[in-house]
Formats: structure tokens, C-alpha cells, sequence
């Protein structure tokens, strides 16, 4: 039996520099802890936050199958102070996309389980968050929001059959952040596995929008695909892969995936997967059983 096993990183190192032709610099990363046997953290987003800088990821326990949002705090030198959770639910948790508008800080984790997409407000940043809207009533999965030409954008995939999830991105607008948001007329605006289900922050070079999208052309979260948005308006979409980012020669032994570039302001995170094989699979299930019980 084989388990996906992620770790998630900071490059001190701004976004754009991914398209550039040496990449990221990949000799300043800074590694999140190891998380131990059948565990793993993944989909990185941070910002900074006063003499702080904050990375926000889905926790995961391959024997309980619910994720859940934990922070980590780190000061300028790239020490780690503090970690903690962020946010639990009654229901899975990945992908804590972040948005700052001016004081105030969002978040828009996934949670497709809960049939709907729900925009959160930090209270006490980054230990403490509240529902402030419903932003969709659909099972939406890893939603990325920006703004783009005085208008707030939204670009997801949606959870559904046959892998729908990996192989449609959908878009919807909005005038004010918690909507209402309005569906693409030509949704879903990209189909195709390689480049379909979104894979962390957009971002401008040259005055370009792009954004990364996941390869699962041979399976969930290969490599990122990085889009440049030729056209995003209210009636027209088009775009074409730039570059592919794979995961090979950031961290031995992970090199079977690589699904998150999100942007901190400068600082660029992502994360990268090995594949962990184990004879106690029954253990692990007996494990996952018994932990469903007691809930």
C-alpha cells in the first residue's frame, strides 16, 4: 500500500522569478517540520504579519482522513516561534488560500465536503477565524480569488464523477469580496488534466497575469503547469502553458509531485511529494475505523 506524503517549503525568493530560466532559488529553502509516520503537511500559503512571517497549511493524518489548517510562525531569520491549528471542522480542510484586504485578513480553505465555499475572517491571526460568507453553493475545490481589472476574480475546479475535479476550471466574478459572484458564461473556461485544477497564487510578470494550475495528466498533482491569462473578462477567457515546474531537485526523495506555488509577498512556498509504501495497511484502516467510531 502507498500513501502520498508532502512537505511544504518557503523560497526566500519572489514568485516570478519561477518563470525566469535558472527557476526559484532552490539553495535558500527553508523546510517546514517533518511530520512523521502516515502524516504530512501540504498546500502552503503565508504572508507576513508584523515581524512574522506566516505559512498556512492543510495538516493530514492518513489514519484519521481529515485534514485541518495549521499555522507555523516564523521571525526574519527563518527560525521557527511558534505553530499551532488554525482552523478544524467537522469536515475536511485543505488548500487555506489567503487574502488580505487592507487590515483585514481572509481565508478560503477548501472544503468540498461541505457542499459550499465558505470565506473566513481572522479574529486573533493566525489562531483564530470566523464564517463570513457563503461565497458558493457548490462542493468547490482549491478556489484561488484576486483582483483583476476593478473587479474580484475567482478561479476553482469543482469536486464531481469521473475526476471532474482535476480536469474542469470554472471562473466567477465579483464587485465586493463576499459576492454575490457570478459564474462564467463559457465555464468551465479550461478542460484537459494538465492544466485545469488550480495550484496556488496568480500573479503578473510583465505586466501578464499568470497562474499555476496542476498536471495530472499522469496523476493528482505531478507537476505545476504556470498559465499566462491572455484574456479574463466577464465574457471571454483564454490562456496557454508557459512553463511546466517539476518537482525533481528540491528535496531527495520527493519527486513524484509538486502541486502548490503560492506567493507571500516576496516569498514564494510549495510543497512536494514522495510516495511512502507499507506492509500495516490493514493496521492503518483498523486505525481509521476505530477513530470514526469514537467521533
Amino acid at each position: 500500500m502507498m500513501f502520498d506524503i508532502w512537505q511544504a517549503g518557503i523560497v526566500p525568493d519572489r514568485i516570478d522569478n519561477a518563470l525566469a530560466p535558472q527557476g526559484l532559488d532552490r539553495s535558500r529553502i527553508v523546510w517546514l517540520p517533518p511530520q512523521g509516520s502516515y502524516r504530512f503537511i501540504a498546500d502552503p500559503f503565508g504572508l507576513f504579519h508584523g515581524d512574522r512571517f506566516v505559512v498556512l497549511v492543510e495538516a493530514y493524518d492518513h489514519r484519521v482522513r481529515r485534514g485541518e489548517i495549521q499555522y507555523y510562525s516564523y521571525d526574519r531569520d527563518w527560525t521557527l516561534k511558534e505553530r499551532g491549528v488554525a482552523l478544524k471542522e467537522p469536515f475536511h480542510l485543505s488548500y487555506p488560500f489567503l487574502i488580505r484586504q487592507g487590515e483585514d485578513i481572509f481565508m478560503l480553505p477548501e472544503a468540498f465536503k461541505s457542499g459550499r465555499l465558505t470565506l473566513y475572517k481572522a479574529t486573533d491571526f493566525p489562531k483564530a477565524w470566523q464564517p463570513v460568507a457563503v461565497l458558493l453553493d457548490e462542493p468547490v475545490v482549491d478556489a484561488a480569488i484576486f483582483r483583476h481589472q476593478q473587479r474580484w476574480w475567482m478561479l476553482y475546479a469543482l469536486n464531481g464523477p469521473n475526476k471532474r475535479d482535476t480536469r474542469e476550471l470554472h471562473a466567477s466574478f465579483a464587485e465586493s469580496l463576499t459576492g454575490p459572484w457570478t459564474k462564467h458564461p463559457r465555464n468551465p473556461v479550461r478542460t484537459g488534466y494538465a492544466s485545469s485544477r488550480p495550484g496556488g497564487s496568480p500573479f503578473e510578470h510583465d505586466g501578464q497575469l499568470h497562474f499555476p494550475t496542476q498536471d495530472c495528466t499522469n496523476g493528482y498533482g505531478a507537476a505545476i503547469n504556470l498559465l499566462r491569462i491572455e484574456r479574463l473578462t466577464p465574457e471571454e477567457f483564454s490562456a496557454d502553458i508557459v512553463k511546466r515546474l517539476s518537482p525533481e531537485g528540491w528535496l531527495d526523495g520527493f519527486d513524484t509531485g509538486l502541486h502548490t506555488l503560492s506567493d507571500g509577498g516576496g516569498v514564494t512556498l510549495i510543497d512536494v511529494r514522495r510516495f511512502e509504501r507499507t506492509p500495516k495497511r490493514h493496521l492503518i484502516k483498523l486505525q481509521y475505523w476505530l477513530r470514526k467510531q469514537m467521533r
